[in-house]
């Protein structure tokens, strides 16, 4: 018990870390901004925090199977940093913010192609496609892209390497696909690779239709105020890191669904032997 204590600590102090990081390194935030970020890291800490010391699990997936959330945490978190130097070096440049600067202005552009996830929403800023603010985000989607596809590259080497989940004495599908229910609908391996395969359609095409969601709320409401680097730095992040996200969850299912049919498979022929005996 102390010790998932203190690994939930740690994890809660990483995620208030997280949700601080752009306005920690960002100047000028005010007042009452900052306490907004810090009721919302403290509202984070305390999830955690509960998440992690509870005996039954409620919200996190694969929550006892590293390093899947560790993988996708350090994803989200190198997003929010890259993207807030970058956008640091609008304020006070220095020899780290142009080099964060060329490199994600340079991926950018390599995916800003006609009818790329990039071209679509940079198309339809309020500020126009050759504003500064464009620029930002074209240079904030590629530092969040590079950081998303590492991170697929990372947890499928995981996957193939080192065996995820295999090196876990065993695999509770309870405790880490609490959302999960293999008791009821059909066969669990059917249902697994069914949930997969609708998490990597869906992680392919959430990156196209975020910007026509921000198009339709810019028409019923106001335009998304990338001007904003807090703004900015979230959204961006988000809309490469939750499409990362479903592919790895995809992966993961995959896996999952994978494993228990190797063990169907080996204990069926101990039971044909046991049938024959009788």
């Amino acid at each position: 018990m102390f010790t998932r204590l203190i690994g939930a600590l740690v994890r809660a102090g990483f995620v208030a870390l997280l949700i601080a990081t752009p306005s920690l390194m960002l100047p000028g935030i005010t007042g009452d901004g900052t306490e907004i970020v810090a009721l919302i890291a403290l509202f984070g800490f305390g999830l955690t925090i509960f998440e992690y010391t509870a005996a039954y699990p409620s919200l996190i997936e694969f929550r006892d199977a590293p390093p899947f959330n560790r993988i996708r945490f350090l994803s989200l978190f190198a997003s929010v940093f890259l993207i807030t130097v970058l956008c640091v070096n609008g304020v006070a440049p220095s020899g780290l913010t142009l080099v964060v600067e060329a490199f994600g202005r340079g991926v950018g552009e390599a995916i800003d192609f006609p009818f790329s996830p990039v071209r679509l929403m940079v198309d339809n800023l309020p500020d126009g496609p050759q504003s500064a603010v464009a620029d930002l985000v074209r240079a904030g989607a590629g530092l969040a892209y590079a950081v998303a596809l590492l991170t697929l590259m990372i947890f499928a080497l995981a996957l193939r390497v080192v065996g995820w989940p295999n090196h876990m004495q065993a695999f509770n599908v309870w405790i880490n696909l609490p959302t999960f229910d293999p008791t009821t609908g059909g066969d669990v391996v059917a249902r697994l690779n069914r949930d997969a395969t609708v998490n990597i359609i869906l992680g392919f095409l959430l990156p196209f239709i975020v910007p026509g969601i921000a198009i339709c709320a810019a028409l019923l409401f106001s335009p998304w105020e990338f001007s904003n680097y807090h703004t900015l730095i979230w959204s961006v992040s988000a809309w490469a890191f939750l499409p990362c996200s479903l592919f790895m969850r995809g992966m993961a299912m995959r896996r999952v669904a994978a494993m228990i049919a190797a063990k169907r498979r080996q204990s069926l022929p101990a039971a044909e032997v046991g049938f024959a005996a009788t």
